[in-house]
């Protein structure tokens, strides 16, 4: 999505990192080896018709470019008002079925940001379905289809940094206490330098063209050129933005579809300094919930802080903003640098939100309060996009800026942005520093999207769509789930317990059976369906310490 939304990157990649991280931390700690002016239009204006007649794109040829995986380029309008005039590339990547002789079809996968590119997901596919980002059975029966959406990875990447300005910028010494990390008028320097280097390095009409509902007609186009009549989707987190957009454009083509950790909609078209000021309690309960788990597991499991963890937290920050650490590089892990207390908080918020390193982020705190800084930061180069956004950007966030800011409204009003700011700074979060003004590149972006698409995304006419929500997700609060649950026509909410951002292969056969049972067979869970996820959350130190 948001994330909102990293983004955060998908929890594929985050499990597949998981061991490496225990490796870092348990060595770190000395343990053995354990077991964005935005000049968008408002919501009055008209969008384009989703009846619109769009041109018949030319099938698709696919070139083989690794073992069971196909890459094509296709090209699609870059204005679907104007669908004869200047074409944009768009990159897609294609795992074939494992069973041809049982092939469904085309399941067409996005997994959020915005700005992750698909056809990483799609790439990272394990051909036994045993390990990665589907199952054995859906790797079996389906082709998995990863489009990079326009402006993303290899479709055209939004570029607005120079690498010296993105390694300046993630190098700058930014204060916790003070709401964005530092003084208002150098936020609205460094938003105004982001803006003029997005208009610098791309043409302004490509980045208006950036937004959700240009992203499901290039969905569409792909899906003609591949021959399909009808796609099956899933999507996780902005991707479940992606995912309904398509639903309600085209619902005659869906076939089915799963959304994981979905955003609400609503928010994200018409509020999103509300989406993200939600999105910035749901960090903050699940960095409480870390806290209140420790305690509870006792000093034997959970020896950072000696039972009093939020205590030995707020030191520890309070030290490295006085005396930062340097973290030598690690080859394969982090190119090293400066770890200081607001590069912590930002760590920490990234591990806090992944059960599966809770683990590693005590074993991690505890190695920092030692001097050695090597796992926060590394959260924060691997894992820190989504959804809010610097202060430490990567590659990945300038797409995901330019795609907010083609989809949101208006967001020119400064005294807005200072507004959402000083609620959070009022709640005295730990993480609030981050969240406040991380929507500022809006307000003054340099390319309107006059047709912005304002209606609301039901789904009218597609099939029962499963909604996936977990009950502790520090990026997509469970309330968004029950939103647009209601929101979609005839949708079917599954819940999932425990922490974590999206569900499938990631909490236990329960979900992962009723996900691959949707996809598969059509086949949604009864209403009020719960599974406890597996494993659950727990802040004890890797074996070995």
């Amino acid at each position: 999505m948001p994330s909102p939304t990293r983004p955060s990157r998908s929890s594929h990649v985050v499990l597949r990192i998981a061991a490496v991280l225990a490796a870092v931390s348990l060595a770190a700690t000395g343990c053995a080896s354990g077991a964005s002016v935005a000049l968008t239009a408002s919501a009055n204006d008209a969008a384009p018709s989703p009846t619109a007649q769009a041109p018949t794109p030319d099938p698709i040829d696919w070139t083989e470019c690794g073992p069971g995986l196909d890459c094509a380029t296709v090209e699609v309008p870059l204005e679907y008002s104007d669908p004869d005039g200047e074409q944009t590339p768009l990159s897609v990547v294609r795992h074939r079925a494992t069973d041809p002789d049982n092939r469904i079809g085309s399941l067409f996968i996005n997994p959020g940001g915005p700005g992750v590119p698909a056809s990483d997901m799609v790439r990272s596919i394990d051909p036994t379905g045993k390990t990665g980002p589907f199952s054995p059975d859906v790797v079996a029966r389906f082709d998995v289809v990863g489009m990079d959406p326009r402006g993303v990875g290899e479709s055209d990447a939004v570029r607005c940094l120079t690498d010296e300005q993105r390694a300046e910028q993630a190098a700058e010494d930014r204060d916790p206490t003070i709401p964005g990390g530092k003084p208002f008028r150098r936020l609205v320097q460094d938003a105004r330098t982001f803006t003029k280097g997005c208009a610098t390095h791309q043409d302004r009409v490509f980045l208006a063209s950036l937004s959700t509902d240009n992203v499901a007609r290039d969905l569409d186009q792909v899906r003609a050129a591949i021959g399909e009549e009808q796609i099956t989707f899933y999507g996780a987190s902005y991707g479940t933005v992606v995912g309904p957009m398509y639903a309600t454009l085209f619902p005659e083509r869906v076939r089915q579809m799963v959304v994981d950790a979905p955003v609400d909609t609503d928010l994200w078209q018409n509020d999103p300094l509300q989406l993200l000021d939600d999105v910035a309690r749901s960090n903050e309960e699940t960095l409480d919930l870390w806290f209140e788990t420790c305690r509870a597991e006792g000093v034997e499991a959970c020896p950072f802080g000696d039972g009093d963890p939020e205590a030995a937290f707020d030191a520890l920050i309070a030290d490295l903003e006085r005396e930062p650490l340097q973290v030598p590089p690690i080859e394969g892990l982090t190119p090293g640098g400066t770890l200081d207390g607001a590069m912590a908080l930002e760590g920490v918020r990234a591990a806090a939100g992944v059960r599966t390193l809770w683990p590693q982020l005590t074993a991690g705190l505890l190695a920092a309060q030692q001097g050695n800084g090597a796992f926060l930061h590394f959260m924060v180069v691997n894992l820190t996009v989504a959804p809010f956004g610097g202060p430490f950007a990567t590659t990945l966030q300038e797409p995901h800026t330019a795609v907010r800011c083609a989809d949101w409204p208006s967001l020119r009003n400064l005294g807005e942005h200072r507004a959402a700011a000083r609620e959070i700074d009022a709640r005295g979060e730990r993480l609030g520093s981050r969240a406040a003004y991380s929507a500022l590149n809006c307000a003054f972006w340099p390319a309107a999207n006059k047709d912005r698409f304002t209606d609301e995304l039901t789904g009218a006419g597609a099939p029962p769509i499963l909604v996936v929500g977990g009950k502790v997700d520090n990026v997509s609060p469970y309330h968004w789930a029950q939103a647009m649950t209601e929101r979609l026509e005839g949708a079917v909410l599954l819940t999932r317990t425990g922490v974590g951002h999206t569900s499938y292969r990631t909490s236990g056969p329960c979900i992962d059976d009723a996900v691959d049972a949707a996809l598969i067979d059509g086949v949604l869970p009864a209403e009020g369906t719960v599974c406890e996820a597996v494993p659950a959350g727990t802040t004890r130190v890797p074996a070995g310490r």
